[in-house]
């Protein structure tokens, strides 16, 4: 009778269908980002950077805006309006742009190593937005991925202990992402999943859009068809459908085991850069991910072991 039980057979069909659900969701997800470094590097060999990490905003705030209506969602209230401009100030406006200058001085996968250190900045940002009290080798791993993704970032460019400023954008889109996942991902659980990158998506539009206006009239975009194509992925995809299915996997979970999917994504950007735009992996490129990407790993694990009690 035990073995036919009802409860045995309700309790035990979740953990078998929704992390399986969740992972793939997230890796789904995360596959769409990988081609976001690519693909700008791409699109800003012909179109305007300004241009790129705005008006993809513009086109991905119009897809979101049909889906909330057609939906019928309910509008956001008090300060979770405050919440939703901290992610459109990330995830919408601040990564775009900042990534979309650096890459036009920088390679692809150059750029991937030093995003890289994303899964641990955001591991952070949810520590000091959640008042977490992880270990303190926590924040030795933390600071020591850092430190190789600096240090990795100026030997590459030829002088030890200097950053480029393409570097200095990057770091400042790490940082600007990060805030964006962290709170969006709280956030989420709040307005659903794909509506929190939506409804930041249509915030963030007016903005936006005068960005997409003042980089037109100073100079109209010409580009070629695979410039267009890439623009066009990183408006629809990489903006909006991506997040969808990031934040979906985050919303099925279990959270803790899908967010570390993250890691994989500068392994598949470095991968495409090397496939699709032909750069050469140096060694230093190699090394360099790899040490970033195991110290993000190593952050993200210890923030999620349970803290002993004291």
């Amino acid at each position: 009778m035990r073995d036919k039980s009802s409860a045995t057979e309700l309790s035990s069909e979740p953990i078998l269908t929704r992390p399986v659900t969740g992972v793939w969701w997230g890796l789904l997800g995360v596959t769409a980002f990988s081609f976001t470094v690519p693909f700008t590097r791409v699109a800003v060999e012909g179109l305007d950077p300004l241009f790129i990490g705005s008006a993809r905003a513009v086109v991905a705030a119009a897809l979101a805006a049909a889906a909330l209506v057609l939906s019928r969602q309910w509008l956001p209230r008090g300060s979770q309006w405050v919440r939703l401009a901290v992610v459109a100030g990330g995830v919408v406006a601040g990564f775009p742009l900042l990534t979309s200058y650096a890459l036009i001085a920088t390679p692809a996968s150059h750029g991937a190593v030093v995003i890289a250190l994303l899964p641990a900045a955001t591991a952070v940002m949810a520590v000091l937005r959640t008042r977490e009290r992880p270990a303190r080798v926590f924040w030795v791993i933390t600071g020591i991925g850092a430190v190789v993704a600096i240090v990795f970032a100026s030997a590459s460019s030829g002088a030890l202990g200097q950053l480029h400023a393409a570097d200095v954008l990057l770091l400042g889109a790490v940082a600007a992402a990060a805030l964006g996942y962290a709170e969006g991902g709280l956030l989420a659980r709040e307005l659903g999943a794909w509506q929190t990158i939506s409804w930041a998506l249509v915030l963030a539009s007016p903005v936006m859009a005068v960005l997409t206006l003042a980089s037109v009239l100073l100079r109209t975009p010409a580009g070629t068809p695979v410039q267009w194509a890439a623009f066009a992925y990183l408006g629809v995809i990489s903006m909006f459908l991506g997040f969808v299915a990031w934040y979906r996997g985050l919303g099925l979970g279990p959270m803790a085991q899908v967010s570390q999917i993250q890691l994989a994504q500068p392994v598949l950007s470095i991968l495409w850069a090397g496939l699709l735009l032909g750069e050469h992996l140096t060694p230093t490129t190699i090394v360099g991910g790899l040490a970033v990407i195991l110290c993000a790993g190593l952050a993200v694990r210890v923030r999620l072991m349970p803290t002993p009690c004291t």
